[in-house]
């Protein structure tokens, strides 16, 4: 028998958790992990999910992370000051705080969860890329022409 959902799409489960990051712990750079990673403490940084990967964000309502987020699979009940991208599913707790854009596949929301941005629906992973590379070229061209006006 088949493990199919009621839409055909197979089940795909998120994997267990393998890192923590204490509440004590506070992380200055990117992460990029691949598994599970559970954040009680804070992250001044990005964090990126490998691709081609079912790795799955979980972030307490003691953690904090200022950076873009980049996991498929994303659970906040804290504070996120950057955009989220979660190709597969976010999960918005009650204490969950974002300031910043949600791009979403499947979104969950629980009373009390704010978002101080836009939540944009993106039903393919395609289309979270081409928001990213859309980015990247505006803010290399921007910095590009910052550098060119300091020099000329």
């Amino acid at each position: 028998m088949e493990n199919k959902q009621m839409w055909g799409k197979p089940k795909t489960k998120p994997t267990k958790i393998e890192t923590l990051i204490g509440t004590s712990i506070e992380i200055r750079g990117d992460i990029i992990f691949n598994g599970g990673l559970h954040v009680d403490g804070k992250i001044v940084g990005n964090v990126i999910a490998e691709d081609d990967s079912d790795s799955m964000l979980v972030l307490s309502d003691h953690g904090n992370i200022e950076g873009e987020v980049r996991v498929p699979y994303v659970v906040l009940n804290g504070e996120v000051t950057g955009e989220v991208y979660a190709a597969e599913r976010v999960e918005l707790s009650s204490r969950a705080q974002v300031s910043g854009n949600v791009y979403y596949n499947l979104l969950e929301m629980a009373m009390g969860a704010e978002v101080n941005g836009s939540l944009v629906h993106c039903k393919n992973e395609k289309k979270l890329l081409e928001f990213q590379k859309d980015r990247e070229s505006i803010e290399s061209k921007s910095i590009d022409d910052e550098a060119n006006a300091t020099i000329g």
